[in-house]
């Protein structure tokens, strides 16, 4: 977890499972996941911003609904609770 603020293109398409080409075009385009700086000839990726991406920062903590058991009668309404950090950081775990 000890990142510079920025890191290479290719750090950060590793990270997210992008290929070279795929994420070179993203970031040339402006569809990058994230935010991608351009310094001359080289491309840079805010580490925060790759690390909010993909759940590693602590302080992003999104609301999930949870829904009752099916076939209880009288049953609470939905409540809020704050999802858990997924395995694989695709957040599959907390829906």
């Amino acid at each position: 977890m000890a990142l510079p603020p920025t890191v290479d293109l290719q750090t950060a398409n590793r990270v997210l499972s992008i290929e070279r080409s795929t994420g070179y075009g993203l970031a040339k385009r402006g569809e990058y996941p994230c935010k991608v700086l351009k310094l001359g000839n080289a491309y840079r990726v805010v580490t925060a911003d790759l690390q909010r991406l993909v759940a590693l920062d602590d302080t992003v903590k999104q609301p999930v609904r949870v829904m009752p058991p099916q076939g209880r009668r009288n049953a609470a309404a939905p409540q809020e609770v704050v999802a858990r950090r997924c395995c694989c950081h695709c957040r599959c775990c907390s829906q």
